[in-house]
């Protein structure tokens, strides 16, 4: 029974991607917006499926659309923060495993709210860790967003920018290497992460 589900699991992704690029992408900016926004609290599909074709057909602007996913991705986390505070553990259950959760859980207990930031290297899906931060209730709202807004802006810029620079002569690489690109990207966010930390206690 478990393969059968993984085998529906996974045709349904397909299908959901296939979607995407089919009714999305053609909305250009505002389809951008809605998929970086929702895969932070609901949406199976990474705006990354949406920013790499925008970016490689209007590389001129490229940026505007890694700084729009970046920004939409952070508002979308706080929703996903708010469908925590509301939902509870039950809901994050139905949305993950008990083992993504204790893993998150773990991040949490290690990095507060910034662990949200860290999230957006992880293979763990981005909503997991919003819709976590409500389940756990932080506080700290302004260490969210910014904490929301470092990581995933390291994600998308990083691409936007390498594909502004690079074109579609960068696209191998990045489906290749792009975990060790965002590795380099992560370690640049955790330090701006430690500096921001040091200056709130001096």
């Amino acid at each position: 029974m478990k393969i059968v589900s993984a085998r529906v699991l996974t045709s349904l992704l397909e299908s959901l991607l296939e979607w995407a690029r089919a009714h999305l992408i053609p909305l250009g900016l505002p389809g951008l917006i809605f998929t970086a926004f929702a895969e932070s609290s609901f949406f199976p599909i990474p705006p990354d499926i949406i920013l790499i074709p925008l970016a490689l057909l209007d590389p001129d602007n490229a940026l505007l659309y890694g700084f729009s996913a970046t920004a939409s991705s952070s508002v979308g986390a706080l929703f996903g923060y708010w469908i925590g505070l509301k939902g509870g553990r039950p809901l994050l259950r139905r949305l993950a495993s008990e083992n993504m959760i204790k893993r998150a859980e773990g991040f949490f207990n290690r990095y507060g709210v910034w662990a949200v930031g860290i999230a957006a290297f992880t293979p763990i899906p981005y909503k997991v860790f919003t819709i976590a931060s409500g389940v756990f209730m932080l506080r700290d709202i302004r260490g969210f967003v910014i904490a929301c807004f470092i990581g995933r802006g390291c994600r998308f810029m990083t691409e936007a920018i390498l594909l502004a620079l690079f074109g579609e002569s960068i696209l191998s690489f990045l489906t290749e290497y792009f975990e060790y690109v965002t590795l380099i990207a992560a370690l640049v966010a955790c330090l701006v992460i430690l500096a921001y930390m040091r200056f709130r206690r001096s």
